[in-house]
């Protein structure tokens, strides 16, 4: 639930004896969700009030998510929501057009029955949802299962860290461009090469998706005065 205005699930820490990690993963979810709005202020205070405990774990997982770019700290707001300009969202499109491709090309020719049929759950499910707010998870763990036959960790490691950033953009983007049809379009053929076994196909559909994506999303901001 949300308390003091910020849209976080909160919950008494002190009584489930955890730690800074609970808080690091409740604000990094509420931030990839766009529960938090970029430049919304994470007051340290108000954090450990809604958590019950005190500022030392709330500190550090603020630091972490700094770490990981999802947040900033200001010399007069203090920490904030990181914003991100549309220069840095064509970058990370374009970056992300370079790597995944990559490694998708590496899982394809060890790609297990297993991976597959995970693979095409997550797709049939996301052409079946209907509600916006599963469209973003869906679509990571549609990649994510094409992707995990690479055995490549360190790549995905970057991989996550990199749509983490992005990921409440690439939700709106799927949310107020229509951007629906085309994803299920892509995913199925994407699904189609890895199949087949069709390593560059599987790579070649992967840019493209990205790359449109991006394009869709950055036509979207801009029309909208970012």
């Amino acid at each position: 639930m949300a308390r003091n205005g910020l849209k976080v699930e909160a919950f008494d820490i002190g009584k489930r004896g955890s730690s800074s990690d609970v808080v690091f993963d409740a604000l990094r979810d509420a931030i990839i969700r766009g529960q938090l709005a970029e430049g919304e202020i994470l007051r340290q205070d108000t954090l450990a009030q809604m958590f019950n405990i005190s500022r030392i774990p709330v500190r550090e997982a603020l630091q972490r998510l700094e770490a990981q770019g999802l947040v900033t700290s200001t010399r007069y707001k203090g920490v904030v929501v990181t914003p991100m300009s549309i220069a840095e969202i064509e970058e990370v499109f374009e970056f992300r057009a370079l790597l995944e491709p990559r490694v998708i090309a590496f899982a394809v020719p060890q790609m297990t029955e297993q991976s597959l049929a995970q693979a095409r759950a997550y797709c049939e499910a996301f052409a079946a949802e209907t509600h916006p707010t599963r469209w973003g998870d869906l679509n990571r763990q549609f990649h994510s299962a094409l992707y995990a036959d690479a055995r490549r960790p360190y790549f995905m490691s970057v991989i996550d860290k990199t749509n983490d950033r992005i990921d409440r953009y690439v939700r709106a983007q799927l949310e107020l461009t229509h951007g629906m049809e085309r994803a299920r379009r892509d995913h199925q053929a994407i699904l189609d090469a890895c199949a087949a076994g069709d390593a560059q196909a599987a790579a070649d559909l992967t840019r493209e998706h990205i790359v449109n994506a991006g394009r869709t999303l950055v036509a979207f901001l801009k029309a909208a005065g970012r």
